[in-house]
């Protein structure tokens, strides 16, 4: 092979960042960074995910009170344009993403 593997890697970086899903969802993210109330929503939203990660990596399971917890962000979440839109076009990406780590890791399925 004449091109280095980690040319087409960062080529394959720079493609994906001028899919125009990409750019949706870039462009839905400084909507978010330049409105307040989105940003704080999303701030706490992103501040839970973290704390639901670290429990289950601990092998626990959310408590009632976190249940409850997720239930009031993720309507928050809903309940705000922004961040529905944000996430719908982050999902759209999320397509292109999954089917790029198929072909990806499609040499290292064939090894086992």
């Amino acid at each position: 092979m004449t091109q280095n593997i980690y040319d087409l890697a960062n080529e394959l970086d720079r493609t994906i960042r001028l899919l125009p899903e990409y750019k949706a969802v870039e462009e839905a993210k400084q909507a978010i960074e330049a409105d307040a109330d989105a940003k704080a929503v999303f701030e706490e939203y992103l501040a839970f995910q973290t704390e639901l990660q670290g429990l289950m990596q601990a092998g626990q399971m959310p408590n009632p009170d976190m249940q409850k917890r997720m239930e009031e962000i993720s309507q928050k979440v809903q309940d705000n344009s922004l961040l529905a839109d944000y996430f719908a076009k982050q999902q759209q990406l999320s397509i292109y993403m999954a089917d790029v780590e198929k072909i990806i890791f499609s040499p290292l399925r064939d090894l086992l």
